[in-house]
Formats: structure tokens, sequence, C-alpha cells
């Protein structure tokens, strides 16, 4: 008998906690110095032209970006608002700043990813042309020591923050956040024992995408021919969306795999989260079931609430 299908939630990690989405309602809990838990919520906003849009391949996974960057920047912000809070409150001048949080949390959402993204498009460009521009002819050879540089650059800049302790234990929520996922897909009770069987890694993750970027870019640009540095540059700026929008596809295709003979196809993906995730601790995948029951408890008011309303008029 087949399995009943299951919502493709999703989430992400903030400072001391794990924000999970669901149809209607974005939830984040975080671990307070004292051990309680806080919650955070955001009504999700639906718009007729954005729900249109997402139907669309290619165009769908932009849209779901800009989305995910909007909605995921007031959970960041309050988790970071309330750990400096807390810092501040003990007298602590040891810990980052906000500024500096933001930016190593960025790595697991999508806060101000077009910038970043742009960023880590356009640089290796010039690095690939100035460095091997003697030695590797245009074209495919330059794409494929192009996508190099951006792979060292990405794992290099990861492995760099994640020495940090703060990072340490952001990966560690990004492993809890996943766990918690591949558990309730599972069909198994959300318990700490339960949860912390199951994998830190999920083919659906924003790291993955972050590596299908890179991969998808090198074909992509390969088809589109160039003479001259400054038509490279070009090229790769309004080419992004194409890259975005395609590498979508191809995270939603390679999850749809995940259980078939074609499931190495996700594989680049989930090594790159064996970075970007850690083996989290009781604690923490207490707060990220906390948080996800949460959002289903909301999901279901609101739906229920929609229906009374429904009904009523």
């Amino acid at each position: 008998m087949a399995q009943p299908k299951v919502p493709n939630y999703g989430g992400q990690a903030v400072i001391e906690g794990v924000m999970f989405g669901g149809k209607k309602v974005t939830i984040t809990a975080i671990r307070k110095k004292n051990q309680e838990i806080e919650y955070y919520e955001d009504e999700r906003k639906e718009y007729k032209w954005a729900t249109r849009l997402k139907k669309i391949p290619l165009i769908r996974g932009i849209v779901g970006l800009i989305e995910a960057s909007a909605n995921g920047a007031k959970h960041l912000n309050f988790a970071s608002e309330r750990y400096s809070q807390e810092s501040d409150e003990e007298g602590s001048s040891e810990g980052p700043s906000r500024l500096t949080l933001l930016l190593g949390v960025a790595v697991v959402g999508v806060l101000s990813f077009v910038v970043g993204k742009l960023a880590f498009t356009l640089i290796p460009v010039f690095l690939a042309k100035i460095i091997f521009g003697h030695w590797v002819p245009d074209g495919i050879p330059q794409n494929l020591v192009e996508g190099a540089i951006k792979i060292v650059l990405l794992l290099g800049y990861i492995s760099l923050i994640a020495k940090t302790p703060l990072i340490k234990r952001l990966f560690q929520y990004h492993g809890a956040e996943h766990k918690v996922i591949n558990a309730y897909e599972a069909g198994v009770e959300l318990t700490v024992r339960n949860v912390q069987s199951f994998s830190t890694l999920h083919y659906r993750c924003g790291s993955s995408f972050l590596i299908f970027t890179v991969i998808v870019g090198v074909i992509v640009y390969s088809l589109v021919p160039y003479t001259t540095l400054t038509e490279r540059v070009i090229q790769r700026i309004w080419l992004l969306p194409v890259v975005i929008g395609l590498s979508y596809e191809v995270l939603q295709w390679t999850n749809r795999l995940r259980d078939t003979p074609l499931r190495f196809l996700g594989y680049p993906g989930l090594w790159l989260q064996k970075i970007t995730t850690r083996e989290p601790d009781d604690s923490q995948v207490e707060v990220a079931i906390a948080s996800f029951n949460r959002m289903r408890e909301r999901d279901q008011e609101y739906l229920q609430s929609s229906n009374q309303l429904a009904s009523t008029g």
C-alpha cells in the first residue's frame, strides 16, 4: 500500500534555534540561556501574482527564493537580537557583532542571496581570467576553471566560519532541522530519541542548491559564447536568473529521485551538507521539534479559522 504524501516542509537554522515554514505561518523557536524556549511567529501572506508565478517552471524557483529571503530575514533578525540582548545582559564583550552574526547565518539561509550570489558569480570570472587566462583558453576550459574557483571559495568560506563556536552551534541546529524533517517524512513520532536516529542530510537543503548553482552555471555559461572579458561579465549577470531557476528545478528533481537508483545525482549537495551540518545534542533537537510542532499546530488553527469563515460567509 502506498504511503500517503506528506507536505514538503522546509526550514533553516538560526542563532540558537530553528525556523520552520508552513502553509500559513512561519515559526522560530530559540533556546534562551535560562533554558526556556521562546517562539517568534509570522503569518505568511499569499499574493495571487506570486502564487501564479510559482506554478511556472524556472520562474518558481526565483519567486520562492525571494519569498524565503524576506521571511528568513525576519526570523534571523529575531534570533540575533535575542542573542545580542542576552549577551549584553551578561556583560559579555567577547561576542561577535550583529553584522558578523548575520553574515555567518547567511550561509545556511538565503538572506542577501541575490547580492551574495552576484558577487560569488563575478569574482571567479576575474580570478579565472587574471590568474589562468594565459594558460587556459576561453570557452569551456575557462568555464571549468571558473567553476572550480567557485567551489574552492565556497568550501573555503564555509570551512573558515565553521571554526567559530557560534557557527558550529548554528550548523548543529541545521542538522537538527534536517533530522526533524527526515523523521516527519518517515512517519515516526517526533520524540528526541526517534529524531536523533535520523540523518543530518537532506536532498532538499539550501546547501545543495548552492552547489547546484555552480554545476548548472558551468553548463549554461558554456552554451553562450563570448569574445571579451566585458561580454563574459555581462553574460554572467543576465544569465544569473536562468542559472538560479534551473538549479532550483535540479534540486527538486534530485529530491524526487532520492529513493531511486539515480539518487547519486544529489550526492554533490549531500557532500556539501557534511560541512554545513553537525550532529546536534538532545537539547537542540528538542528546540527543533518544538518549532516544528508549533508550526503544525498554528497551521491547523489558521486552516480551521479559514474554513469557519468560508462556511459562515
